[in-house]
């Protein structure tokens, strides 16, 4: 199962240990590493590579020299889908037609979503998390087109909440996305998507993981709202969707079975 964390500050920190932290957990995650950090004017720091991060010495010595934001995402992946590439290491990151940057990480599989399929052939890897930011992009450009005008953020959120509750039915849909100014949550496997609130010299921060892993005692993990979107900014949060009944139970014959239709058996 791959991993998704992710930092939202009110002020810019250093999450270097955090950051070692999330990815020792490469071991059972190794097909891939990566991060994205976001600064001023909607510029994104995209770093990754198709490799096991505790062995990657790029990854070793990039958390040496200090990484100063306040919001970030970071991936460790276990391959389902997609071969072992650039093209298929999240982060995935892509503009809508205003301009807005939009950077995605995803713990989950696509099993049944028409809606996607015709990103297949506009998409630069194969994963279907790319499918699902292509499709948000898409979704954000038809309602700024409706509205004559770049959507503002309750707009936004109220869009991607409509946009959880179509690809959901049926699939695992635990993800993070960041649109340059908010950070957009949603857990619908019950217990793999957690967050820990804490307040550091007047610094308001907000964390995100698959996995609790240790703070320093600096606050407690909880679990993040189910089967509800939830938005974020300068570690608050800002938004909450209205609740929907997809929860997505595992099943071995579903993955069986997209594995095989994956290989061409």
């Amino acid at each position: 199962m791959c991993e998704l964390f992710a930092v939202n500050a009110e002020h810019d920190i250093r999450p270097n240990d955090w950051l070692r932290e999330f990815f020792a957990h490469s071991d059972k995650n190794p097909h891939g590493w990566g991060m994205a950090m976001f600064y001023g004017s909607g510029a994104v720091a995209l770093e990754k590579e198709p490799v096991r991060a505790d062995r990657s010495s790029y990854l070793k010595e990039r958390l040496r020299q200090d990484i100063h934001v306040s919001t970030m995402l970071a991936h460790i992946r276990e391959a389902t889908i997609g071969s072992l590439d650039y093209s298929n290491t999240h982060p995935f990151v892509d503009r809508d037609q205003t301009g807005r940057c939009w950077t995605l990480v995803h713990n989950g599989t696509i099993f049944e979503s028409p809606l996607l399929r015709p990103y297949v052939f506009r998409q630069e890897g194969q994963t279907d998390s790319e499918r699902i930011l292509l499709y948000i992009i898409e979704m954000m450009n038809r309602k700024a087109s409706a509205l004559q005008r770049e959507p503002d953020w309750q707009e936004r959120c109220i869009c991607m909440d409509e946009i959880i509750k179509t690809i959901a039915p049926g699939n695992k849909v635990n993800l993070l996305v960041y649109d340059g100014e908010i950070l957009y949550a949603h857990v619908n496997l019950r217990g793999t998507l957690q967050f820990c609130s804490i307040e550091q010299n007047e610094n308001k921060i907000r964390l995100f993981a698959t996995k609790p892993f240790p703070t320093g005692g600096a606050g407690q993990w909880q679990d993040l709202p189910f089967l509800r979107l939830c938005a974020y900014r300068d570690g608050e949060q800002i938004f909450a969707g209205t609740p929907h009944s997809y929860e997505y139970h595992e099943d071995p014959d579903k993955m069986r079975y997209l594995h095989m239709a994956f290989s061409g058996l």
